[in-house]
């Protein structure tokens, strides 16, 4: 046997997949995080694992061929804003970029307002600059004051400041005032971190540059002790090591060698891997556009799916802070199953986004927890049982009808009143976070298939129905576990990019070719590094086209093979139709409307071998499933507690169907079915729900 391992630490649980490369094989376990020392959790979740592999033999580590990590570690820091004292370098006369900023009006300029800054992640005084000055071609205007960066640098050295970011103007042209800068404080401050601009963003626009590389500065500390620390332990566990990548942003991994030189792009390590999971295996039941819906202890995260491929975007933001990196398009809302519900100084109830975490989490964990969350609210009305992961973790369910009661009676409410009120406003939580995702870009909800995974992703499914419309919500076999089986769906992947403004009639093909080459070497020289030979590499590349005059582009591919005249034509054609289906009109054909290149993308890819996925063949002589057991359940405040049939997962056979009132439980999540809907197993072992008398995909009443 040959496992790689799949590991996706959360705020709760650490949640783990083994893939037996031999005989394609998986194991699925979860474990209690430990966030005072990840690495223990880590270590506890592959034992368990190969225990769990093993059965009566055991797996020794030396059968570990590679293990991928899924982390939030980078995007708790900025969540929180616990960004430690940071130091910016930039030409001298620019060091107002940051306060200059950009002009966004999020909510409409009928608003008393509409000049919104986000907050800086430097203060001003922390910002110095060096004379010196690049043009846009990558001309040097003004040579680098070597003597002016040693006094900036011997500044920040005697402020106690360690951590610096660096970005000049128009480096993405040419990167030599930066790169000289990074020698002078190597020299004078050896002690400090380090980013530039021309490593991190190769792109223009100085203030979403400054900000990427601010930020990547920012969580380099944290980040990078995390992973050696993890790469160190593994490779105790191992005698030896073993391969270790962590999941990317961009729907990639990358060595934990390289990650601690590119920690931004694992802001949304664990959130992309869920979604990637959940493409692949919503594609594979027949469903091409998808909604995912990640619910965890701490928060909610979503995304959308087209053609089994999550969406991506270079204008996401963690927190307050944006950054412009490749990543795949998550909005994340305050809605886990440890969000503490509370009363605003009005009187009013919140949910979120405050979280009670995995340590003293919720009432129900017995761990000295004092706030109200949602699993109190599930477990009070019988929607999860008194215990979780099998029984591995019991829960003391008095307490939560205690704190309940408190919360009941300080809102004039029965205690079911208080309870289906906490799981109402996170249900709305999580829908206008799935509406944003989707209204906002000018998609209907209703088109869309709803996956839910996730420890608690399943637990308001039918309610997320009938608020939004969705006919479909499909339930993945291991709900819990897709984000760490997605970690093994993953190829290594790195983004390059280099900004070339010009107008489509004046572009040279031999000069993109070059272009495109260049990028394409350094992907090449990177996969080299993580053992993918030429033979093993695949290149995507891609361009970010716009009209002339317009401030933002549109990402279009571009055709492999010798770039000519019929290629840049290709590029043009498919930009004139991205735009339509975007925002609704074009301008093929008119000539006076020219089309304007901007930055050119290439994506290195190093493939790797993905689990599959077995179908599974109807039982003729299946039958009704029959309820493990019967429990009081509560779905409606108005109706009380109703007897409730209860399944157990493992033994419901494609072809079967349960009817709600229902609940079904599985080893790592629970799957509450409400009166009015039905669901159905799939040939793929997948929890299809659907309202009574919906027509299922072959066209038969549910």
């Amino acid at each position: 046997m040959t496992f790689r391992i799949g590991i996706d630490t959360g705020g709760t649980f650490t949640d783990v997949v083994a893939f037996d490369e031999s005989s394609g094989t998986l194991v699925t376990t979860k474990t209690p995080s430990t966030p005072s020392d990840p690495a223990e959790g880590f270590l506890a979740g592959i034992d368990k694992v190969l225990a769990i592999a093993g059965d009566d033999a055991p797996v020794g580590s030396d059968e570990i061929a590679a293990v991928s990590h899924g982390t939030t570690v980078a995007t708790n820091q900025l969540l929180e804003g616990k960004v430690e004292r940071l130091g910016f370098i930039t030409n001298t006369g620019y060091e107002a970029v940051l306060e200059i900023a950009r002009q966004s009006v999020p909510d409409g300029y009928g608003n008393s307002y509409f000049w919104v800054k986000p907050d800086r992640i430097v203060p001003r005084d922390l910002v110095k600059g060096v004379a010196g000055r690049m043009a846009w071609s990558g001309e040097e205007i003004r040579p680098f004051d070597t003597e002016g960066a040693r006094e900036v640098a011997r500044w920040f050295r005697d402020q106690g400041i360690d951590t610096l970011g660096v970005c000049f103007l128009h480096s993405y042209a040419n990167p030599a005032h930066e790169e000289a800068m990074r020698a002078v404080i190597a020299e004078e401050h050896p002690d400090a971190v380090v980013s530039i601009s021309s490593e991190v963003l190769r792109e223009y626009r100085e203030y979403e540059r400054s900000m990427t590389t601010l930020v990547d500065a920012a969580v380099k500390p944290k980040v990078s002790a995390y992973v050696r620390r993890i790469a160190r332990r593994l490779e105790e566990y191992t005698d030896g090591g073993v391969p270790f990548y962590v999941m990317k942003s961009n729907g990639g991994v990358l060595s934990a060698g390289e990650v601690v030189h590119q920690p931004i792009t694992t802001v949304l390590s664990g959130p992309a891997a869920g979604a990637l999971g959940a493409a692949l295996i919503a594609s594979v039941a027949g469903f091409d556009r998808v909604l995912t819906c990640d619910g965890g202890g701490t928060s909610t995260d979503v995304s959308v799916v087209v053609d089994g491929e999550p969406t991506l975007t270079t204008e996401g933001s963690v927190g307050v802070y944006p950054s412009k990196i490749p990543m795949i398009d998550v909005v994340t809302v305050g809605a886990g199953g440890g969000s503490i519900a509370w009363l605003s100084p009005e009187g009013t109830l919140k949910v979120g986004p405050q979280s009670a975490g995995a340590d003293p989490g919720p009432l129900c964990y017995a761990k000295g927890g004092s706030d109200v969350t949602i699993t109190d609210a599930h477990v009070v009305l019988g929607r999860i049982p008194p215990h979780l992961l099998g029984g591995e973790i019991p829960l003391d369910v008095d307490a939560a009808r205690k704190g309940l009661e408190t919360l009941a009676g300080e809102l004039g409410l029965s205690l079911e009143e208080a309870a289906t009120g906490v799981l109402e406003i996170s249900a709305w939580n999580q829908a206008n976070a799935l509406r944003q995702i989707t209204v906002k870009r000018g998609l209907d909800v209703r088109d869309f298939t709803l996956t839910t995974f996730g420890g608690s992703g399943s637990l308001l499914l039918c309610r997320l129905m009938d608020v939004l419309g969705i006919p479909t919500v499909l339930v993945p076999p291991n709900p819990g576990n897709v984000s760490a089986f997605g970690l093994l769906t993953v190829d290594v992947k790195n983004d390059y990019v280099q900004t070339a403004v010009r107008l489509a009639s004046e572009l040279d093909p031999a000069e993109v070719e070059r272009l495109y080459d260049g990028l394409a070497e350094r992907a090449a020289a990177a996969l080299e590094t993580e053992g993918f030979g030429p033979d093993d590499q695949r290149f995507v590349r891609t361009a970010d086209v716009r009209y002339f005059g317009q401030a933002f582009e549109v990402r279009v591919p571009v055709p492999e093979g010798a770039v000519d005249a019929d290629v840049l034509a290709a590029v043009a054609d498919t930009f004139h139709a991205e735009h339509r289906a975007l925002y609704g009109y074009d301008f093929a054909g008119d000539d006076s409307q020219q089309v304007e290149w901007v930055n050119l993308r290439v994506s290195g890819i190093g493939p790797i071998q993905r689990p599959s996925i077995r179908r599974h063949e109807p039982a003729p002589d299946a039958g009704d499933p029959t309820a493990r057991t019967r429990r009081a359940v509560c779905f409606d405040a108005a109706e009380g507690y109703v007897d409730t049939g209860v399944y157990d997962r493992a033994t419901l056979q494609p072809g079967q169907a349960v009817h709600g009132p229902a609940v079904i439980e599985e080893y790592g999540s629970t799957v509450p079915i409400h009166p009015g809907f039905v669901a159905r197993i799939d040939p793929y072992l997948n929890v299809i729900v659907t309202r009574e008398g919906h027509a299922n995909r072959e066209g038969s009443p549910a």
